[in-house]
């Protein structure tokens, strides 16, 4: 830096000043004395006068360090007084955190010992420096509103994993999460703070005192008559649990909120300063001030349109001031302080950025007139300073202050040169820079000034008390109506704030992603696609990484102003190159992913690892991918779809939006949720307030505050929503996602038609298109339809086709996305609107779909494949209407918007097709059906084995909790069997061939098996206080489904459809398979009606008070018909019992069956010559080709007829 202090460097660097001797009047460039006057007045005395000696002795350049040296050194005084000690303050004039002795914990500390994250569970830290004597002051700014506890500690204070500051008696703080302060005990104090509030620490060792501050804001005197004298110094101190994060000021950055009497911990850079501003000042009158030559006089200047045209003069002048400004402006505090102010000031005037072309005007002059690192310093910190001034600016009504940093940031990146080397060096590297993309919502809407912008407030009141929305829509009253029209112009005035901001975040990027810099070099556009790469690498491998995680609210912003700039350079391209597509029509075309031109890091593809894929695949060539380039489809056109940079960024949106953005909208619809509640409560308030007698004034009171308490929340909640709806949920956001949507439904349709190479698409793909209908759906409904979207119908049934087709691909091999797709279709089914559009896509696809539904249950996730089947089938079985259960109607559901919770809409169309499939097919039925009974035998074995256990656990004396788990997979279990059974109801009632044809191979096989699990459900229900029994009325949380209703009308629905609803050979056939089973009991089917057995009703005349079971109880669920139809098949029953009885020949043990012994022997087996009945040996060789008894492998079976002389 010394070097830059002799004059004649200057002239040797820069400029040859003339001093011949023959032109004494004229310097070379204007004459003495217009000189002379010039840079008097550019560079004043610190009285402002001219001193008469100054026209004695001319000011020349040779003169003019000397002068500006004496300038400088007026009022600047000795040195700084950091290097000495201050009364009342003892360590390092630099205040930092102590990261070498002074922590607890696993804590993660910045670069500059200033900002901290915590790591463990409560970790504490303290800074180096530590006061015992005046007023004293810091900042903390808060980067995340979790768990922390802020203030000052002794040295004494000892913490550890639980205990932080204010929990041992010599600390003491300030917990703004859950409002309080802390020194031992604990009591309420202060308001909450969120993620970019800053706090402010003050301590008062004259009197005593410690206070805080929020946001400039005095929350008063937190503690008084604190412990002080000989060997009490008080540290600034934190403590704060896992992932939460602060950042610190003792003062190396000017204070955002400074208090009259106390001083920063740091001392300011006083002598720097003073020097700083007097620069500044020069340099303001260089500005101002030009010389007219021809005139001979000086002429003052508008300053916001001066520009540098290489005038001599006006450069030497400002070359001598920016030898003593430029080492100046690499230092935090002074950028911040003196530089970036007057960039402020300059913007100030208002008007577009463009409108002040003086700042570009200035980086020129940095650029040309300092060292490059110190210009490079210089911008960094400036946009350091800017990132901080903008992410800790309190929410004001117009949202003028982020209005004011943001548009300083355009202004400087609007400067190429600036922009490459921030871009190159800091905006990823150095800075969350994000964050610039990001609009905080205020947690305290009364400061953020809702209040005057929203001043009525509204809410739906919609929801009935079960949280269901009530079908009777009831007419608006007038009052409601203009409350709720005034809220909403309040909405409109706060989204017209809001996108004042929002453009100028799009500006932002729109300048990052420019690629028509006029300098030579890297255009922008491609550093900004390499560094954002980088970024979404970090973000997606390093999971654990807190310091490169972009936090999720970030990220949602920032996808939604990259998505617009993104469009307007993609619809510009398309402006030049007609043979391009527009926005509207974007994809990713496959080539991307199989050409090893853009990194996918470790993702998974959808064939796997990228690895193994090129050697399934066998990739050859010599650049690894040349192969795989030959394979491109016929129908991906020549042409490109737009410039290949745009089809990076697109696909990193697509991927940023799987990293967390779905993640974040599910978290912010909480809000909403919370309304829902309180208005529910609020209104259930207000009708008791409405039912409570008068002479009741002790009720009535109280009735009164919590009706004031919900409403105050409410109008709280409701600013709040107004401002997370405009933010996240508007319609503009929505049209986003849509947007994201329809590319990842090309682009999947695409990469679908290039056969084995569909492969290499990343899964991310898939799992978006699935998110992204999920989260319009379900996200943006409240406040928008997605019905009202372009091209609505036709994207969902694009997407359904999408689900259809490849939740059973082959290609596809990674488990959780084939149930991520499988999942999806479940729910897609479940409601009309996509049903219908599953209904609308091609017959082929549809049969194809249903074919790979029916395929065998083992080796894949049957479960959901179940789920879907009985979807398509609820709303046409037996007693099968239902939305909630009966006995769960006046529970309220944890969510009415829950797939399982919708009404039942069935599918006739994929009904035929499933139909079709099972008659005609006569290898698929058999083999479905098989796995189905299998799976029912298991599942409800499973489930009896877990409710014996569950009762036995009830049964001991000592009291002891059931595991919630256990409880939710018997729960579960017992869903499966159900859902199961209607399966096969759905299979006997579209199909009953299948089962009563005996032509076909296996139909008696499979009748059997269906009839011996239904006795054996039916026998395990229906008997008088037995297991099943006990269990239901336990009534225990987690068991809620379990109850009879579902299990028993869905066995009647089976039974019905074989006994009643067929032909009379039909009937007769599933009589006797019935019958003859060894499982069958009469009193079972008359428990369905109510008929218990005589000698129970004997045996337990208290019980009358108890209602048994019977399907007449269910008159809202099961029409006459249905039970009219029951009544017929009881009746048949009865006599067909009565007949069997009395038919039935005494069999010899040894002529029995040696496995089921319920049947004779009818088989013998090739070639062990080993026998058992049909029945067993068929349903053995359906899963299994060994003999039950040696092993061997059975090649056929013969019929077995007893010889007569037997």
């Amino acid at each position: 830096m010394t070097s830059r202090g002799a004059g004649t460097a200057f002239v040797r660097k820069n400029y040859r000043l003339s001093t011949e001797l023959e032109k004494p009047k004229v310097t070379g460039i204007v004459n003495s004395k217009l000189l002379n006057t010039y840079l008097h007045r550019v560079f004043p005395s610190a009285d402002g006068n001219l001193p008469a000696a100054a026209y004695r002795k001319p000011l020349t350049f040779q003169n003019l360090q000397e002068h500006l040296d004496r300038l400088l050194a007026e009022d600047s005084g000795s040195d700084d007084s950091g290097d000495q000690m201050i009364d009342g303050r003892l360590g390092p004039p630099t205040v930092v955190l102590d990261h070498t002795s002074g922590f607890e914990g696993l804590l993660l500390v910045d670069d500059d010992l200033l900002g901290v994250i915590g790591h463990s569970n409560f970790g504490s830290i303290r800074a180096t420096t530590c006061v015992f004597k005046g007023k004293w002051i810091y900042e903390v700014l808060i980067s995340s509103q979790g768990l922390m506890q802020i203030g000052w500690c002794t040295l004494n204070c000892r913490f550890n994993q639980e205990e932080g500051v204010g929990d041992t008696p010599d600390s003491y703080a300030y917990d703004g999460n859950r409002v309080r302060k802390w020194n031992v005990t604990t009591t309420n104090y202060g308001k909450s703070w969120a993620a970019g509030d800053i706090v402010t620490c003050l301590i008062n060792l004259d009197e005593g005192t410690i206070a805080f501050c929020l946001n400039g804001t005095s929350l008063g005197t937190a503690f008084d008559n604190i412990t002080r004298g000989a060997g009490m110094a008080y540290f600034p101190a934190i403590s704060l649990s896992f992932k939460e994060s602060v950042a610190f000021n003792f003062g190396s950055r000017p204070l955002r909120y400074p208090v009259e009497s106390y001083r920063p911990l740091q001392d300011p850079p006083c002598t720097d300063l003073v020097k700083a501003h007097k620069l500044l000042g020069y340099l303001k009158n260089v500005i101002r001030f030009g010389i007219d030559v021809a005139e001979g006089k000086l002429v003052e200047k508008d300053i916001s349109t001066w520009q540098l045209q290489g005038e001599p003069t006006v450069l030497i002048t400002l070359a001598h001031i920016f030898n003593h400004f430029a080492p100046l402006m690499c230092k935090v505090y002074l950028v911040e302080d003196v530089l970036m102010n007057f960039l402020l000031s300059i913007l100030e005037q208002g008007g577009a950025v463009e409108a002040h072309p003086l700042i570009q005007q200035l980086l020129d002059l940095m650029w040309l007139l300092m060292e490059e690192y110190e210009v490079h310093e210089c911008l960094k910190q400036l946009l350091m300073s800017l990132l901080r001034a903008y992410r800790f600016s309190p929410i004001v009504p117009d949202l003028g202050l982020q209005i004011h940093y943001l548009r300083l940031t355009i202004a400087v990146l609007k400067h190429e040169k600036s922009r490459k080397y921030l871009l190159n060096n800091v905006l990823f590297d150095v800075l969350r820079s994000v964050v610039f993309f990001y609009i905080k919502s205020p947690l305290r809407v009364e400061e953020a000034g809702l209040q005057e912008l929203i001043p009525t407030t509204w809410w739906p009141n919609r929801f009935t008390k079960e949280g269901k929305e009530s079908k009777e829509v009831k007419e608006e009253s007038a009052e409601e109506r203009l409350r709720r029209r005034a809220y909403e112009r309040g909405c409109q005035r706060l989204k017209k704030r809001i996108e004042v901001v929002e453009e100028l975040q799009v500006q932002i990027l729109k300048l990052l992603l420019n690629n028509k810099d006029r300098g030579g070099g890297e255009a922008s556009r491609y550093i900004f696609l390499n560094k954002f790469r980088k970024f979404l690498q970090e973000n997606a491998s390093n999971r654990g990484n807190l310091t490169v995680l972009c936090p999720p609210e970030y990220m949602v912003c920032f996808l939604h102003r990259l998505i617009l700039a993104l469009r307007f350079y993609w619809d510009d391209h398309k402006a030049k190159t007609p043979a391009a597509l527009n926005s509207e029509e974007a994809y990713v075309p496959p080539q991307l992913f199989y050409n090893g031109k853009v990194d996918y890091f470790d993702l998974q593809r959808l064939g796997g690892l990228l690895s193994h894929l090129k050697k399934t695949l066998k990739v050859e060539g010599s650049h690894g991918n040349e192969g795989l380039l030959l394979g491109r489809p016929p129908e991906e056109p020549e042409n490109p779809v737009t410039e290949n940079s745009l089809l990076e960024i697109l696909d990193g949106i697509v991927m940023m939006y799987n990293l967390s953005v779905h993640q974040q909208l599910g978290k912010m619809v909480g809000v909403s949720d919370d309304v829902n509640e309180y208005a529910m409560a609020l209104k259930d308030t207000e009708e008791k307030i409405s039912r409570c007698p008068k002479r009741r004034r002790d009720i009535h009171e109280e009735l009164l505050k919590s009706q004031k308490v919900f409403s105050e929340k409410l109008n709280h909640l409701s600013r709040r929503l107004a401002w997370i709806n405009v933010t996240i949920y508007s319609k503009e956001k929505m049209q986003d996602i849509y947007w994201l949507l329809r590319v990842c439904i090309r682009t999947i349709e695409h990469g679908d038609r290039t056969g084995s190479l569909f492969a290499f698409m990343p899964e991310f793909y898939l799992s978006v298109a699935m998110n992204s209908y999920s989260a319009l759906k379900n996200y943006f409904s409240p406040v928008n339809s997605m019905e009202e979207l372009p091209g609505y119908e036709e994207t969902l049934t694009r997407l359904a086709a999408i689900l259809a087709k490849h939740f059973a691909d082959s290609r596809i091999v990674g488990t959780d996305i084939r149930d991520s797709l499988m999942q999806a279709l479940a729910s897609y089914v479940c409601y009309p609107h996509s049903l219908r559009a599953v209904e609308r896509i091609p017959e082929e696809q549809r049969i194809s779909m249903m074919k790979n539904l029916l395929a065998p249950y083992e080796q894949r996730p049957w479960a959901q494949t179940n789920w879907i089947l009985v979807r398509l089938w609820r709303g046409c079985g037996f007693g099968y209407r239902y939305t909630r259960l009966p006995h769960l109607l006046k529970t309220k559901p944890e969510d009415a918007n829950l797939p399982s919770l919708q009404k039942p809409c069935p599918s006739i169309l994929l009904q035929r097709h499933m139909a079709d499939l099972l008659r005609s097919d006569r290898n698929l039925a058999p083999s479905f059906l098989n796995s189905v009974l299998n799976q029912l035998n298991w599942a409800f074995s499973e489930f009896i084995g877990m409710i014996q256990e569950i009762q036995q656990a009830a049964e001991r004396l000592e009291r002891n909790f059931v595991d919630s788990r256990q409880l939710k997979v018997c729960a579960t279990c017992f869903d499966l069997s159900v859902s199961l059974l209607r399966v096969l109801e759905m299979t006997v009632t579209l199909a009953s061939e299948i089962f009563l044809d005996w032509s076909r191979p296996s139909s008696e096989l499979l009748l059997r098996r269906l009839a011996q699990l239904l006795n054996q459900v039916l026998n395990r229900v229906t008997a008088e206080r037995n297991l099943f029994d006990r269990v239901v009325n336990l009534r225990l949380p987690g068991l809620e489904s379990v109850d009879h209703y579902p299990i028993l009308v869905a066995v009647t629905g089976i039974l019905v459809r074989l006994l009643v609803d067929t032909d009379i050979q039909g009937a007769e056939r599933a009589t006797a398979v019935l019958l003859a089973d060894p499982c069958f009991q009469l009193r079972s089917i008359q428990y369905l009606l109510g008929h218990a057995e005589p000698s129970v009703l004997a045996a337990a005349p208290s019980s009358a008070d108890k209602r048994h079971f019977s399907l007449h109880n269910y008159t809202d669920y099961i029409s006459p018909e249905e039970l009219a139809k029951v009544d017929q098949m009881l009746n048949h029953l009865n006599e067909e019992s009565k007949q069997a009885a009395a038919a039935i020949l005494p069999t010899s043990e040894e002529d029995l069956c040696p496995i089921c012994y319920a049947h004779p022997i009818s088989a013998v087996f090739r070639p062990c010559t080993h026998k058992s009945c049909k029945a067993c040996i068929n349903q053995h060789l359906m899963n299994n080709k060994d003999c039950f008894f040696c092993k061997a492998t059975i090649t056929g079976v013969d019929d077995f007829t007893k010889p007569a002389s037997s």
